[in-house]
């Protein structure tokens, strides 16, 4: 349309051009226009010149108009052209050998001077694969349908000091010799049953998986339990860390495993629309105060088809979490957690009788505790291990004996550490990733566990995410900066020299971007430092007044403002600042890696200081020129659902839109062990549960407020949102409400750009 209209403005103005030109150069008769000759051919420069430059004018402002902006379907995951910053998927370490996985080949990278090598093609694999099948048998048989290799992605190389790969095919687990380039027989398939949750032991050479409720191992069955028991799966909705069923001992002849009663807990009823007579899918949901499901564990010897379960007492209202075996093998530590979460103990059992055999660590809190790391033995010392705590306020590192004795504290200071890589035995050091340098950064260290001494081992920059070596000599370290999307490079850990594999290009370049800025500002209880992150348009005009819309999260165990990327701006964040909002989003306390004093300020309350320390950052917003304070929006989802839809009732002067994705409405709604971690339950904390009920707030909304939910929500159940809208009825008081139909917590796939233009839409007609 730009295009069309310009060439038609552009040919009109030619023709006039060339009309002009030919009066001027014409010389007309004296008789008639010699007095005027001057003054008309004056004139006719002037118009000569204004249609020159007017069409070069024309076409810089239409050029200017034109410039591409990222769009919704640029932006988002599940958009049809989403741009994202280029990668090397399935990087890896065999041993010391950095594998790099393509599509048609698998190549080995040498980690001293970066020289790579051909390890094998994926036709030659599926050559070979071929000569698997037998002359009866097909690819389309249920047991080898998909048995070529697609690509090698998703091949594992846990031999270390053979040349063997894992190859994960849907019908079986495969281990191929890459050398020899033939198969290594004797390995069991899986996924005769359709198995789930497989779990392959490279020591052992088994390999166990689930089928809907029951645990296999080698294609036998484990477990044969009733409805309403789970064997073999991730257990106390994934809460502790927790986030698999299985455990292989180190020499993987034992398997501990989780078994969950589930029976004593009330169904909840979702309701599945796509058959014509809608279906009830009933899942076990535990709210806050009401019976939990109960968990043992148990231990399964493959060679003898027994299985001992671990003499823990009853296990009602207790969780077991962060499982580990001790390197021999002969016991296995957990921690166990009172059902308060205010009282932890590292127990150890004997794996072969299942009785308890000590108590070594007991940890309390008057608020809580929240392990979420097992133990990790040194490698040059099994009586040693390493064990994380929040004892002192930050996750730090502790040694201690297998009798129990704290040996020292590795690792102090008011900053954390987010994960332990894994260790150099030779040198004796633990590689970690912390926040030493500034909360808005995760950056890699080695520890010597003689001495404490810390040795930085990247550039200091941004977010950092390593993969470590066997030997512990080498790191793929993955990390982004506000300006470099993505940086993957190979880092040796003694003398931190590097080789890069591959430095990604802005998956933007050549369209126009906003502005991000990042600062601090002080929280309400007018001392705490907490991070923003302000997103500008391209082409901010400082006289300008803008409307600006708080995209929060705001809850424990998330960070949204990081050094990272774009400082961590989401892509919605990108297309409304390119529509000429202001974007603005504020690390309230209560959220994550600054410490267990910042995080649970919020205990008993949640949503209330948040909210607090949000309004602060309005009154930032409110002090700058270019923001027009008139027009706050704010958006978010889970549980900045529920700090959406708080602000909006509790600030209602402040905020005039928003929009609540999957929000918490009542705590009570929501499940035990997070809801009660950071609540209590309703019966010891009423008044909380009162305060943060937004039913009862539901007659002070004043804006407009769009509330999302997906009718399949399985975190927080659709209840939320109805009996929200029904206290709003009461109260005549008028939200607006969407749902997306087959979605679980979020929205996902090609219906999330669907759903951005949903909020972008509310926000246009309203703010």
């Amino acid at each position: 349309g730009v295009s069309v209209v310009f060439l038609c403005i552009l040919y009109s103005r030619c023709f006039l051009f060339f009309f002009f030109f030919f009066l001027m150069i014409r010389r007309p008769p004296r008789s008639t226009l010699f007095p005027y000759t001057t003054l008309f051919r004056s004139i006719g420069k002037a118009i000569m010149v204004l249609l020159l430059t007017t069409p070069a004018l024309l076409s810089m402002e239409l050029m200017a108009q034109d410039l591409k902006k990222p769009t919704l379907e640029d932006l988002l995951p599940g958009g049809a052209t989403y741009r994202i910053a280029e990668n090397l998927p399935g990087l890896q370490w065999w041993g010391d050998i950095c594998i790099k996985p393509g599509i048609d080949s698998l190549f080995a990278v040498n980690p001293k001077n970066g020289k790579e090598t051909l390890l094998t093609t994926r036709e030659k694999v599926n050559q070979v694969l071929g000569s698997l099948i037998t002359p009866t048998e097909t690819t389309a048989t249920p047991s080898h349908k998909g048995s070529k290799v697609q690509h090698f992605y998703n091949t594992e190389f846990p031999w270390p000091d053979k040349p063997y790969m894992l190859i994960k095919l849907p019908a079986r687990y495969i281990v191929y010799d890459f050398e020899k380039d033939e198969f290594v027989k004797g390995l069991p398939q899986a996924g005769e049953r359709n198995g789930a949750n497989i779990d392959y032991t490279p020591e052992g050479g088994h390999i166990a998986y689930t089928v809907k409720n029951n645990l296999f191992v080698d294609n036998k069955a484990v477990t044969k339990e009733p409805e309403g028991i789970v064997c073999g799966q991730s257990v106390h909705r994934n809460e502790f860390g927790i986030g698999k069923g299985t455990f292989w001992s180190p020499q993987g002849n034992l398997l501990a495993f989780y078994r969950m009663n589930e029976s004593m807990v009330t169904p909840y009823p979702l309701v599945d629309i796509t058959p014509r007579i809608a279906l009830v899918d009933k899942i076990r949901y535990p709210m806050a105060g009401m019976l939990s499901h109960q968990v043992t564990v148990g231990i399964y010897n493959p060679d003898t088809q027994k299985t001992v379960y671990l003499n823990t007492g009853d296990p009602t209202n207790r969780y077991f979490t962060n499982i580990s075996w001790a390197p021999d093998g002969k016991s296995l530590y957990l921690i166990e957690l009172n059902r308060d979460q205010n009282h932890a103990k590292l127990c150890r059992y004997n794996s072969e009788t299942g009785e308890l055999m000590s108590t070594l660590i007991e940890e309390t809190h008057s608020k809580y505790v929240e392990p979420q790391q097992p133990i990790l033995f040194l490698p040059w010392d099994h009586t040693q291990f390493i064990y994380q705590s929040q004892k002192d306020g930050y996750n730090h590192l502790y040694l201690y004996n297998t009798d129990g004795k704290l040996i020292k504290q590795l690792t102090k200071g008011d900053w954390l550490v987010q994960d332990v890589l894994g260790f150099n035995a030779k040198k004796k050091e633990v590689i970690i990733a912390s926040t030493e340098l500034s909360p808005l950064q995760s950056n890699l260290y080695k520890v010597n566990v003689n001495t404490n001494k810390r040795t930085p081992l990247d550039n200091s920059e941004g977010v950092h995410n390593g993969i470590l070596s066997a030997s512990g000599n080498y790191i793929i370290d993955r990390y982004s900066t506000p300006d470099t999307p993505r940086q993957i490079e190979i880092v040796n850990t003694q003398n931190r020299k590097s080789i890069s594999l591959l430095t990604a290009k802005n998956p933007y370049e050549g369209f126009t971007m906003p502005a991000i800025e990042t600062g601090t500002i002080k929280a309400a209880d007018g001392k705490t430092d907490l991070y923003y992150r302000l997103v500008k348009p391209a082409d901010f005009d400082p006289n300008k007044k803008y409307p600006a819309i708080v995209y929060v999260y705001g809850g424990p165990h998330a960070q949204m403002i990081t050094n990272g990327w774009m400082n961590g701006a989401r892509g919605w964040d990108i297309y409304m600042a390119n529509k000429d909002y202001i974007m603005f989003t504020l690390d309230n306390r209560g959220s994550s890696n600054r410490g267990l004093e910042f995080e649970n300020v919020t205990f008993r309350h949640l949503g209330v200081e948040e909210g607090k320390d949000q309004v602060k950052g309005v009154d930032y917003l409110k002090s700058l020129p270019y923001v027009d304070g008139n027009r706050i929006g704010v958006h978010g989802w889970s549980f900045g659902g529920h700090m959406t839809t708080a602000l909006m009732l509790r600030y209602p002067e402040i905020f005039k839109v928003g929009v609540a994705g999957g929000p918490v409405i009542d705590w009570k709604y929501y499940e035990i062990m997070y809801g009660e971690r950071y609540m209590d339950t309703p019966q010891a904390n009423p008044e909380g549960y009162e305060q943060c009920d937004l039913k009862n707030l539901a007659g002070q909304l004043k804006g407009h407020l769009l509330i999302i939910h997906d009718d399949h929500d399985d975190t927080c159940v659709p209840q939320h949102t109805l009996s929200f809208m029904k206290a709003c009825v009461d109260a005549r008081t008028y939200p607006d409400l969407f749902i997306y139909p087959g979605h679980k917590h979020n929205v996902l796939g090609r219906d999330r750009v669907h759903l951005h233009e949903k909020i972008t839409r509310y926000f246009e007609d309203y703010l």
